[in-house]
């Protein structure tokens, strides 16, 4: 992964993975743990190394959670997230630990109360949406689009990033989906 958020006005997250940062000092202490007698004192410091190590990787994840999800509810009336299938993209042997080691699903349900509690609407896309497959500027779609393609070009000219194109896509969605359809609403006389 190489960000956690793309905004549509072309500000990029980085996906801080700090699982991925402290995993040689952790293999480290693991290895360490092996080597010590089973019931012993030394072998309960070295379990608590260990403990301890996931404890910070989880408290440093958090609040880079909490920072995002701050700075989106306080700028923002209207954000606008895609529903991941966040179970499916863990059976991806390759993905699964950059995924979870970002926190994707708890992003979400950090945006999600933070924004009841400061009045801002949340808007989920449709899982199947094509954000990052149609183009932002004249809405054609394009179905031969794959992860590694990291730009996305059309035939119309438009070249840009392919998570900012999603993102300028969402943010259209998003604001389509709170508009009133003018066509139902009653005329007024």
């Amino acid at each position: 992964m190489k960000s956690l958020a793309v905004l549509s006005i072309g500000k990029v997250f980085s996906a801080n993975q700090k699982l991925k940062a402290s995993l040689k000092k952790l293999v480290k202490l693991q290895r360490n743990l092996t080597k010590k007698v089973q019931w012993s004192n030394r072998r309960a410091k070295a379990k608590l190394a260990i403990v301890k190590l996931h404890f910070r990787i989880a408290r440093q994840r958090q609040a880079l959670l909490h920072e995002l999800s701050d700075y989106l509810t306080k700028n923002f009336d209207v954000i606008t997230i895609e529903d991941l299938n966040v179970k499916g993209m863990l059976k991806n042997r390759k993905l699964s630990r950059a995924i979870s080691d970002a926190g994707v699903g708890y992003l979400r349900q950090m945006i999600e109360y933070k924004a009841q509690l400061r009045n801002c609407v949340v808007v989920v896309a449709n899982r199947f949406f094509p954000s990052s497959k149609t183009c932002s500027c004249c809405g054609k779609v394009k179905t031969n689009l794959s992860l590694a393609d990291r730009t996305f070009t059309c035939e119309c000219g438009f070249s840009a990033d392919r998570d900012l194109n999603a993102a300028l896509n969402l943010n259209q969605y998003g604001l389509d989906t709170l508009q009133p359809d003018l066509k139902c609403t009653p005329e007024q006389s």
